[in-house]
């Protein structure tokens, strides 16, 4: 990639959202920690259109492909630094999600994250409080998207409360408003069944409280066009609105009959009417007077989400901490492992092509390995697996936490073998490669603190692994011998051998 650092115009940086409804892309340049768009480029695809038996439709997997074959001309002319492409609600829900995200890799030539609800819930946040003024007031930030509506409460740049509602536009137009028909009764059914999700968190938020609400989606913007359009108000979107809105939309019978109205897109025609049954409910249910809408959103939430990361302020970092505390983890035993897991790394990255995110993610695995203890000592690799794979981790994708609770598990007695499954092979070997340095580094977690770093070399050649050690060193050292000569079994029925020599 062009490196932009060295011409003095600072880092350009990409993120792709692929929603349920619309894929997105932003391309920024960075100068002095300032964001600046450079291109911006969207699309209908409406992945989460026509899923049955929660499996995306062949069809709004094409049109997904299209659109990627797009962004990825784009990108290889403007060649960004960095690229986070994430997906959402449909990806989320899909069995067949898997399909999609290779193929859409090879299109696009980047991976393909899938991040949790309360994940897309802070990266909105993140996004949308980079546009508002840098005050104490806390805010209510609302995304209605194709296939869920985050809620978050924050102040500044920090999310206090987040949730993601099982509730989006498309997903309510095809099962309240099938065939494009509008009427009283399909509207009401979509605005009864959004109440009784906003139901679940109206407590919660309403005890948070708030000073002002924002609106930040495609169906927000298009609400407030629509209002602006009719001349009843400069910007946002009042509840008095809202109601003339509503009343406006349901004297049309079908979608079709709405591109009359000179304020609503070809983009937006489909979904506005499930849109506005859902944004009603909203304001209902937590009483909402007036709502401002943000052009922040998703992407660029990712967009600062990076910057963040490139200045070593990684809220992963944070996440992992956190849950140390939680758990009581032995901070001194996280250290000497993790100094360890590095020492490893180091001595065979270039061989075994591991990179700088393989690193960190053993680091972490590193930190975490005892956090099962906090469940039970029997079996607390498995207990710290569950802990992992199933904590909402600020900052970390599904797979990452999938690929971190792996390590934790594998950290010692039998190598979980089934957890690979479904893994592609190159990926598999990376994964298998990571354990073992995780492994090893556990072994020698009660010698390191006394005596310094244990006295071996280690050389690899291919899935061979071959660990040096002073004379007699081994003989003094009776229960790590032991510990390796276990792990010499365990190794090879993977098909890595461990050879133990000394010089």
């Amino acid at each position: 990639m062009a490196n932009t650092m060295a011409n003095g115009q600072g880092r350009t940086l990409a993120a792709i959202d692929l929603g349920s409804n619309s894929f997105h892309m932003i391309v920024s340049r960075v100068t002095q920690n300032e964001m600046r768009p450079v291109e911006r480029f969207g699309e209908r695809v409406q992945l989460g259109a026509g899923m049955k038996s929660n499996r995306l439709a062949p069809e709004a997997m094409e049109r997904g492909f299209a659109c990627l074959a797009g962004f990825r001309q784009a990108l290889d002319k403007l060649q960004p630094e960095q690229v986070r492409i994430v997906g959402t609600n449909a990806l989320r829900a899909a069995k067949n999600a898997s399909l999609f995200i290779k193929q859409a890799e090879v299109l696009i030539g980047y991976p393909v994250e899938v991040i949790s609800g309360r994940e897309e819930a802070r990266l909105i946040y993140l996004g949308v409080a980079h546009t508002l003024a840098d005050d104490d007031d806390s805010r209510l930030v609302v995304d209605i998207g194709g296939g869920s509506t985050e809620f978050i409460i924050g102040q500044r740049f920090e999310a206090k409360l987040r949730e993601s509602l099982h509730m989006g536009c498309v997903t309510y137009r095809d099962r309240y408003f099938p065939r494009g028909k509008i009427s009283p009764k399909r509207f009401e059914k979509a605005y009864r069944a959004a109440c009784q999700e906003v139901l679940k968190i109206r407590k919660a938020y309403k005890n948070q409280g708030w000073d002002n609400a924002v609106g930040s989606s495609g169906t927000m913007a298009s609400i407030e066009k629509l209002i602006i359009d009719k001349g009843w108000a400069s910007e946002g979107i009042s509840a008095v609105n809202l109601g003339r809105l509503k009343k406006l939309l349901l004297q049309y019978r079908d979608i079709d009959a709405l591109s009359e109205l000179s304020g609503l897109s070809d983009r937006r025609r489909g979904v506005i009417v499930p849109g506005v049954a859902i944004t009603c409910a909203i304001f209902d249910a937590l009483n909402i007077e007036q709502i401002h809408v943000s052009s922040g959103a998703l992407r660029e939430g990712l967009i600062y989400e990076i910057m963040g990361r490139l200045e070593h302020e990684d809220v992963r970092e944070r996440s992992v901490t956190a849950l140390m505390l939680r758990s009581e983890a032995d901070r001194q035993n996280a250290d000497q492992v993790e100094s360890m897991a590095t020492l490893l790394f180091d001595a065979v990255a270039d061989e075994w092509q591991l990179n700088e995110s393989d690193r960190a993610l053993l680091c972490w695995a590193a930190r975490l390995h005892e956090v099962g203890l906090s469940i039970a000592h029997s079996q607390f690799h498995k207990h710290g697996q569950y802990l992992i794979e199933h904590s909402d981790l600020t900052g970390f994708s599904k797979q990452m936490q999938r690929e971190l609770a792996l390590l934790v598990r594998s950290h010692r007695q039998k190598f979980p073998s089934g957890d690979l499954v479904g893994y592609e092979t190159e990926q598999r070997t990376r994964l298998k490669r990571l354990c073992i340095l995780m492994r090893l580094a556990v072994l020698f977690k009660y010698v390191t603190p006394v005596e310094g770093e244990p006295m071996f070399t280690t050389r690899i050649k291919g899935s061979e692994v071959t660990l040096t050690f002073d004379t007699d060193w081994l003989d003094h050292h009776p229960l790590t011998s032991t510990a390796l000569s276990s792990e010499q079994r365990y190794l090879k029925k993977i098909g890595f051998q461990l050879r133990l020599c000394s010089r």
